[in-house]
């Protein structure tokens, strides 16, 4: 099978698709994923095809002023990315495969191949009455008010694409279609979507239509190693706590390394601080300031994991085992720092706005004096464990495979 598998945003974004990309090659397919070119070396370092996508993840809103410049900014980018998609499919595909942010427009691109797709999602943006829209942070409205809510969300997100879903259509030589009408069309179908996130932290809702499944996470294709100094570091005292934004923060490093390491003094621990789109820095002895690291080697000997709670990293440190501080900044970030507090792997969060020396030095040190953090991280992990995400994608794509008769 020739597979495509689309995803754009931040590394967090990104980065489990490789390591569903390496398992679909393992089983024989070609697989080749489209992202952006920052990402480049990533992809093909796991022996993948990459294919460019257009957009800087790290560009976002700076220097744009005002919801209708954001807005105007926003419709752009998903144009380009359209038009991207379209391209990168050009040389053709047996399965596109597409993530939660390529998806609307990926859709009308697999319809012009004649090409099987399905969702391969990291975030559970179907409407549910079990809890309100993940991105937005929304708290439960109740059963009706949460399917209500989500419906509202995905009105936006269909909003957003709508030139961009007229253009893309009109460039593949498709009828028209809104974003809404093949909604309908999907659910009709029952088009599998499968969601890369375990069920230790949220299972499958009840009132969830078939074809939409919770299967595991899909893991980075990392390394399993460390940098020297690194080791160095770990060996020379005792387990530190770690402390990254991911992609959040952009331009306030300094004002961040500061603030961490006097919370990691006030609460008498050693600390890894990971510089992150930030930039964090820290001129500490007992802080060590680290680039992009592998969290599956780094996490599990962390005495706690300080992070924004993006759903791969909040996934790492639940993997790894260890306590969680969530710092939530946006987007789907609220909603998996409240799913970590909630089956006890977590303190309570800290919103970022909020964020200060004295409430960041308190929660670390309740996380790490209080064995349960560890013990309902630990069996969650195990539970984790036992899910085969990226293996049951594969058996998706074989089911496509007889569908299309290849």
């Amino acid at each position: 099978m020739r597979i495509l598998v689309t995803a754009a945003g931040s590394h967090g974004d990104v980065a489990p698709y490789t390591g569903l990309g390496v398992r679909l090659a393992e089983a024989g397919h070609e697989v080749a994923l489209a992202t952006h070119r920052s990402y480049a070396g990533m992809v093909e370092r796991c022996g993948l095809e990459f294919r460019p996508l257009p957009g800087d993840p790290r560009a976002g809103g700076e220097g744009v002023k005002g919801k209708g410049a954001l807005l105007r900014r926003a419709k752009e980018f998903v144009g380009e990315l359209g038009r991207g998609i379209a391209e990168v499919a050009e040389p053709g595909a047996d399965v596109l495969l597409l993530s939660t942010s390529t998806a609307p427009l990926g859709w009308h691109v697999a319809e012009a191949l004649g090409a099987a797709s399905a969702g391969v999602y990291l975030q559970p943006v179907e409407p549910t009455g079990e809890f309100g829209p993940v991105v937005g942070g929304a708290r439960s409205l109740g059963r009706w008010g949460n399917r209500a809510a989500g419906r509202a969300a995905l009105g936006v997100v269909d909003r957003l694409h709508r030139d961009a879903v007229t253009e893309l259509r009109a460039r593949l030589g498709l009828p028209p279609l809104s974003g809404p009408a093949m909604r309908r069309r999907l659910v009709r179908e029952q088009w599998p979507a499968l969601h890369g996130f375990s069920t230790a932290l949220v299972r499958r809702p009840a009132d969830w239509r078939p074809g939409l499944e919770v299967v595991g996470n899909w893991w980075p294709a990392d390394t399993g190693q460390l940098p020297d100094e690194v080791e160095e570091f770990l060996a020379a005292g005792p387990a530190p706590v770690f402390i990254g934004f991911g992609s959040m923060g952009a331009g306030q490093g300094e004002r961040l390394g500061r603030l961490a390491v006097e919370a990691l003094r006030a609460a008498g621990q050693r600390g890894v601080l990971q510089a992150g789109w930030a930039g964090l820095t820290a001129d500490a002895d007992d802080v060590l300031t680290v680039g992009q690291l592998d969290h599956a080697a780094l996490f599990p000997r962390m005495a706690a994991v300080v992070h924004h709670a993006g759903a791969g990293t909040a996934a790492a440190t639940l993997r790894a085992g260890a306590p969680s501080v969530p710092v939530p900044v946006t987007a789907d970030q609220p909603f998996w720092a409240r799913r970590l507090t909630a089956i006890g792997a977590a303190v309570a969060p800290i919103p970022f706005d909020g964020l200060t020396a004295e409430r960041l030095a308190a929660a670390i040190r309740r996380a790490c004096a209080e064995p349960s953090h560890r013990e309902h991280a630990a069996a969650a992990a195990a539970r984790m464990a036992k899910e085969d995400g990226a293996g049951r994608v594969a058996d998706l794509v074989a089911q496509l495979a007889r569908g299309i008769g290849v």
